[in-house]
């Protein structure tokens, strides 16, 4: 029997899906090239190439015509419109390219549609990869002699030994070596972290190797193999029996839940309207629940005494922020509203819970700032000083791990973490450090201490610049935050690592977040440098250890995607604490990171700049001589000598030096006011470059044009396309040629000044003759006879 409607509505869906696809930059549709069949004229070679032409248009027929018994026969057609492309067309051009992606298309639209049944793994029988490869086969199995016993033996030796090292990437060991798989006793606390001898580890000081560039390509393929993989990883079991909070009665459950419900931010938005659209039933993949769970659900129970342990309750709200965060996409703002009532939540359910009414400037977040406006410590006398260069012992009691709210926490752990100016972009860090808390106010209290990670949206960079999906970039930035502010664990890799493969659990499972960092940014100087050396950036604890974040990996290294700055995606402006700048001449991101600090000559060959004393001292000489060249000329003449350039301070404490502009006119206010003497030795500043870089600057010096006064709009009368002159002689000559047509007998030479002839008379007609004579004699006035 055919396809049934709702098979075919889906089917109809996924080739609209892949007739609407487009290109990233020019928005070219990627399947006009594959809608109709190849011309068998122009292209009559193909045909003999390709056993089985298809197209879009005719599988949109079949279909309407229901000629379909089976929908998998539809995606079989659909996959060898592309297959055929990829067979016939050269690889890397275009076409092969668009087939790549379509074809990736399809297979994860068709999966995404539950009423159609899975689509085959591997290629149709009947496409050409299979018909030629089943050719040559048979081709070289005639032309080349049988092996003998010895020989076949010989080869399945070989074959076992090679494939012993690692396991498939199609079809990986759930379970690690040296491990069991865990049992209900098991799931009370976080599984420890085993090793993987047989995974290549690579974490010693040996640096990464080179990876490719921003330009390469992800293909369908390379989705798939993703795909593939991750679906054999083991799954996270859920939170463990550790870290819930106690003492929690029925009263304060039930009053916990409703101020969830009813909170309202200083907009007066009730943030609860995020929770409430997630539906209640649970069908999100990768999670460690699928029982039905809302607010509303949560509400009931508590208010019923459903819970009779404070762990209950603490645990199903935690699933039920879980499964919001797993619902909306990072950066939106409903993703925003989940944690910070995640955070609200927390805070309620501490040692020290805040009293009504419940507002704060920082999203209850614990600390003032988040990445991209915080400050060091040292450099700032406001609030935002909340960073340091390294992590403090000051006052508090290392410890190994902190347990929170189901998490096992553990020094090189990567987290989500609450972030005040931002929440829907929460922080990403690293923990180099867990503590209990010795200060008086906090003595006992548990926290971490974590090394910041950037957004791209949270630095500065060139327009020009592409980021690797998911790409975070390591900071010099530590700050000390509690538990409350922990969100969950996430992971992330080295981009040489993320190309290879997957992290093994317990570090990573399918659906937590996954990042992938390849460069540290200075937010000083607003660089990027390349880290060489991944095992520089990790804490001391894990360097060197084969059993840190090991991998299970692909069949090839599959390259992320590249995507541009988050500032000029889209139509709608983000808010984060980063932006555009100018591209600098020379990109000191572009030189890699040496492995050490290293000595000697080679290491002064690889210095990015000066030393900041050196500078200071150059600069200094420069602005005395510029002053003594000043107070020189101020004595020849009343146009002031042109001013050296300010080092302004920067907000770290350090001078930020401008090039020396060459000498030329100083047409500046102050020298047309008569110079600082005249201003009362008023102090000249520069604008900072991010303000300057807004307005119309000088192409040879980089100065921001300034003009007295607006531009005045005045509507300007047209010049005349010709002169008075020109058009003069256009009238006289349009004259003498109306007067030469008047003329009769008019010959060449006449002068063109002389006055145009009189205008012949017209000759009288008889009847006018007859009664002008008639007017002479008085006949006119003769009485006419009587009858």
């Amino acid at each position: 029997m055919p396809v049934n409607a709702a098979q075919k509505n889906a089917i109809e869906e996924v080739i609209r899906a892949l007739t609407s696809a487009t290109s990233r930059r020019v928005k070219r549709r990627l399947a006009d090239m594959f809608l109709d069949l190849v011309d068998r004229d122009s292209w009559p070679e193909y045909y003999e190439v390709i056993p089985q032409p298809r197209c879009i248009n005719g599988v949109k027929a079949n279909l309407a015509q229901n000629k379909y018994k089976d929908p998998l026969d539809a995606f079989q057609d659909l996959q060898l419109v592309f297959l055929n492309a990829l067979y016939y067309n050269e690889p890397g051009s275009q076409i092969s390219k668009d087939a790549t992606t379509l074809k990736g298309i399809l297979e994860n639209e068709w999966k995404q549609r539950s009423v159609l049944p899975p689509p085959p793994t591997s290629a149709p029988s009947s496409s050409a990869q299979k018909v030629h490869a089943k050719k040559d086969q048979q081709e070289r199995a005639a032309a080349s002699p049988l092996p003998t016993q010895a020989q076949t033996a010989a080869q399945t030796q070989k074959a076992a030994a090679s494939k012993a090292p690692a396991p498939s990437a199609m079809n990986v060991d759930p379970t690690p070596q040296g491990s069991s798989q865990p049992t209900e006793a098991s799931t009370a606390k976080t599984p420890d972290r085993p090793a993987s001898p047989d995974v290549d580890v690579d974490i010693g000081g040996t640096p990464e190797p080179e990876v490719g560039g921003h330009d390469s390509a992800r293909d369908g393929e390379s989705d798939e193999i993703v795909r593939q993989l991750e679906k054999g990883l083991p799954r996270w079991e859920g939170f463990a029996d550790i870290g819930w909070a106690e003492d929690l009665g029925p009263d304060r459950m039930a009053d916990i839940v409703v101020t969830i419900a009813k909170y309202r931010d200083e907009s007066g938005n009730r943030l609860a309207v995020s929770l409430e659209a997630v539906p209640e039933e649970t069908n999100i993949p990768d999670l460690s629940f699928n029982h039905p769970l809302s607010l509303r659900l949560v509400e009931s129970r508590a208010q019923m005494r459903y819970y009779t342990t404070s762990q209950a309750f603490d645990k199903e709200m935690s699933q039920l922020f879980l499964k919001a965060r797993r619902w909306y996409e990072i950066g939106t703002e409903p993703y925003g509203n989940v944690l910070v009532l995640q955070r609200l939540y927390h805070a309620l359910t501490s040692p020290n819970p805040p009293q009504p009414p419940y507002a704060s400037a920082t999203k209850f977040a614990a600390l003032p700032a988040g990445p991209g406006t915080a400050k060091p410590l040292h450099a700032s006398e406001g609030d935002t000083g909340v960073t340091t260069f390294r992590v403090s012992l000051k006052d508090r009691q290392l410890i190994d791990e902190v347990n929170f709210k189901g998490w096992t926490v553990r020094v090189a752990d990567w987290l989500h973490l609450s972030n005040p100016d931002d929440p829907s972009r929460p922080i990403v860090g690293q923990v180099f450090k867990c503590f209990l808390s010795q200060e008086t106010q906090k003595k006992g209290l548990p926290g971490v201490s974590v090394c910041w990670y950037y957004r791209p949206e949270q630095t500065f960079h060139p327009a020009s610049r592409q980021f690797w999906e998911k790409e975070i970039f390591k900071t010099s930035h530590f700050a000390d935050h509690p538990v409350e502010d922990i969100i969950e664990k996430v992971a992330c890799q080295f981009t040489a690592r993320h190309l290879r493969g997957r992290p093994r659990p317990p570090f990573w499972y399918p659906g937590w977040p996954l990042y992938v960092c390849d460069s540290r940014y200075n937010d000083r100087d607003r660089v990027f440098v390349k880290i060489k050396n991944w095992n520089s950036c990790i804490p001391e604890e894990v360097r060197k250890k084969e059993e840190f974040m090991p991998i299970y990996p692909f069949e090839r290294p599959v390259v992320p995607r590249s995507i541009p700055s988050p500032f000029l995606a889209g139509a709608h402006k983000i808010r984060a604490p980063g932006g555009i700048i100018d591209a600098p001449e020379k990109p000191e991101g572009e030189k890699a990171e040496s492995a050490a600090a290293g000595t000697g000559a080679g290491a002064a060959g690889t210095r990015k700049r000066p030393q900041r004393k050196a500078a200071a001292k150059a600069e200094a000489d420069r602005a005395a001589a510029n002053a003594a060249a000043q107070a020189s000329s101020s004595k020849t003449t009343p146009v002031a000598a042109p001013l050296p350039l300010q080092a302004s301070t920067s907000s770290y404490g350090y001078a930020q030096y401008a090039p020396q502009a060459p000498a030329q006119e100083d047409r500046s206010i102050m020298a047309a006011a008569g110079g600082a003497a005249a201003l009362n030795n008023a102090t000249v500043e520069e604008l900072p470059p991010e303000t300057a870089r807004l307005f119309d600057r000088d192409p040879e010096t980089n100065e921001v044009l300034w003009f007295a006064a607006p531009p005045v709009d005045i509507v300007h009368t047209p010049p005349p396309q010709h002169s008075l002159k020109y058009l003069a002689f256009l009238a006289k000559k349009r004259k003498q040629a109306q007067g030469g047509r008047a003329r009769d007998g008019a010959v060449d030479g006449d002068d063109l000044d002389s006055a145009p002839p009189k205008r012949r008379k017209t000759a009288h007609t008889v009847t006018e003759q007859l009664e002008r004579l008639m007017r002479e004699h008085g006949l006119d006035k003769v009485p006419p006879p009587v009858s």
